[in-house]
C-alpha cells in the first residue's frame, strides 16, 4: 500500500484528497458529506474580508464548522468571480505581486497555525506568474499553496496546463496542491503521477459525485469499486437534504438542494424530466418524495 500521509505544517492529514473551497457549494452540509466519503481537508465557502470586518449574520453563517474540521486558514487568491475580481480580491491580486507579499507578511505574523493560498497561473496569457506568486508565499512562510493552472481569463474554458503544477513543485520546498479537471479516479491519479504533486483538490467534478473520493482513495491503495446504483444514490441524496433542513431550515434546504439533486441525477436515464420537476417543487418534502420515487422506482425496473 501506498504511503499516502501528508503534512501542511503541523496539520497531520490522512490522504492526499481535498476538497476545493466554492461560493454556494461547500457550506457545511456539503463538506459533512465529503468527509464521510474520505476527504482528508476540506475547506468553507469563501468568507469575505469585509464581511468578518462588519461582522454580518452570513458572514457568519459560511464559519460554522463541525468538530472533524480541523484549523487552517486559506486564503483565496485565485477566485475568478467577477464580484470578487471588482473589489480587488481573488484571482485579481495575482496583478499585483508586490500586495501579496505584504498581505501574506501580515497574516503571517499574527497567524501562527497552518496558512495555505490557493492560486491561477496569472491574470490572462500574457502576465503567467504562478512561479513568481508561489516563490513569494514560500518566502513569507506559507505552509503549502494550491494551483490551478488556468489564468483569470480563461476562467473554467479550455484545459487546465498541468505541466504548470509539476514546474511550481519543481521550484518549491513546500507542499504543492494540484486542481483543475479532476472528474475521475483516474484524473486524480495521473495529476499525481505526471505533476509530482503533494496532494489534489476537487472541485466541479465532486458535484453530486462523493464517490470520486471513495474511488480515488480506492485506487491508491490497489481496490476498485463498483459504480453506485440509483439506490445508493438516493440514500445519499437523502442524508444531503436532513443535513440541509437540520443546518439551515426548509427555505434554504429546498433553494439549495434543488441544484444538489441535479447533479445527483445527472447521466441516468429520465434525469432530465426529473431536473424539470424539481425547479417546480415548492416543500422539502414534496422534494423528498419526488427523489424517492425517481430514484428507488426506476432502480427497481
Amino acid at each position: 500500500m501506498q504511503n499516502i500521509e501528508r503534512q501542511i505544517g503541523s496539520l497531520q492529514l490522512v490522504n492526499p484528497i481535498f476538497l476545493a473551497p466554492m461560493a454556494g457549494i461547500t457550506s457545511l452540509p456539503y463538506r459533512r458529506i465529503m468527509k464521510t466519503f474520505g476527504a482528508a481537508l476540506v475547506h468553507t465557502e469563501m468568507v469575505s474580508a469585509n464581511g468578518l470586518i462588519r461582522e454580518g449574520r452570513k458572514t457568519r453563517e459560511l464559519l460554522e464548522t463541525s468538530p472533524d474540521e480541523r484549523a487552517l486558514m486559506d486564503m483565496n487568491m485565485g477566485g475568478p468571480c467577477k464580484k470578487v475580481v471588482r473589489s480587488g480580491a481573488g484571482s485579481a491580486l495575482l496583478q499585483t505581486p508586490e500586495q501579496i507579499e505584504k498581505i501574506l507578511a501580515s497574516v503571517r505574523r499574527v497567524w501562527k497555525k497552518p496558512l495555505t493560498i490557493k492560486i491561477r497561473s496569472g491574470w490572462d496569457h500574457t502576465s503567467i506568474n504562478f512561479l513568481e506568486v508561489g516563490r513569494i508565499a514560500q518566502d513569507q512562510g506559507v505552509d503549502a499553496i494550491t494551483l490551478h493552472p488556468r489564468t483569470r481569463a480563461q476562467g473554467f474554458a479550455g484545459n487546465a496546463d498541468w505541466r504548470q503544477i509539476r514546474q511550481l513543485k519543481e521550484a518549491l520546498t513546500i507542499p504543492v496542491i494540484g486542481s483543475g479537471d479532476l472528474y475521475t479516479a483516474g484524473d486524480i491519479l495521473r495529476m499525481l503521477s505526471e505533476t509530482d504533486c503533494d496532494a489534489i483538490m476537487i472541485g466541479r467534478g465532486g458535484y453530486g459525485n462523493p464517490w470520486l473520493i471513495r474511488d480515488s482513495l480506492g485506487l491508491l491503495q490497489g481496490r476498485t469499486f463498483a459504480p453506485p446504483d440509483r439506490s445508493e444514490i438516493y440514500r445519499v441524496a437523502r442524508y444531503h437534504l436532513q443535513l440541509h433542513l437540520e443546518h439551515f431550515g426548509e427555505r434554504k434546504a429546498l433553494f439549495e438542494m434543488r441544484k444538489h439533486l441535479c447533479w445527483y441525477a445527472k447521466g441516468l436515464d429520465g434525469s432530465s424530466h426529473f431536473r424539470s420537476r424539481l425547479q417546480k417543487t415548492e416543500t422539502c418534502a414534496r422534494l423528498t418524495k419526488l427523489a424517492e420515487d425517481y430514484f428507488l422506482e426506476q432502480s427497481a425496473v
